[in-house]
């Protein structure tokens, strides 16, 4: 199983099984990505996609499970290109603060505003 299999079924069940549609996005060829899933749904001996002739139609009950699965590995392969990205440039990255409506609205104005000023790069999410 190789994490490009993975994004592919996951773009494919997001493109409404439209693997050519896929291909355009993902800048490579249908029948590369054909021959992807279909050697991962081997591998797994499960069908991740009904198929009515060679057009996929929908997702199967393993597929549902398989995707939900893909789906959070995906996200963390994501997490970890963010680690990595964060520690060869310290200065770039996001900021995740929860706070009250006081502190934000009185306490930490001055504070964020010295914050970006600091780190420019860095995305603050507040919440």
């Amino acid at each position: 199983m190789k994490l490009q299999q993975l994004r592919y079924i996951w773009e494919v069940a997001h493109h409404d099984m439209n693997v050519s549609a896929t291909a355009q996005s993902l800048f490579t060829s249908q029948p590369g990505i054909s021959k992807q899933i279909r050697m991962l749904e081997d591998e797994l001996g499960v069908e991740i996609f009904a198929r009515n002739g060679k057009h996929l139609t929908r997702i199967t009950p393993a597929g549902e499970a398989i995707l939900k699965e893909a789906g959070e590995i995906l996200h963390k392969a994501e997490g970890i290109k963010s680690i990595a990205q964060e520690f060869r440039n310290p200065s770039k990255g996001s900021l995740s603060i929860a706070t009250t409506h006081t502190q934000a609205r009185y306490a930490l104005p001055p504070v964020i505003k010295a914050f970006i000023e600091r780190y420019p790069d860095v995305s603050l999410h507040m919440h």
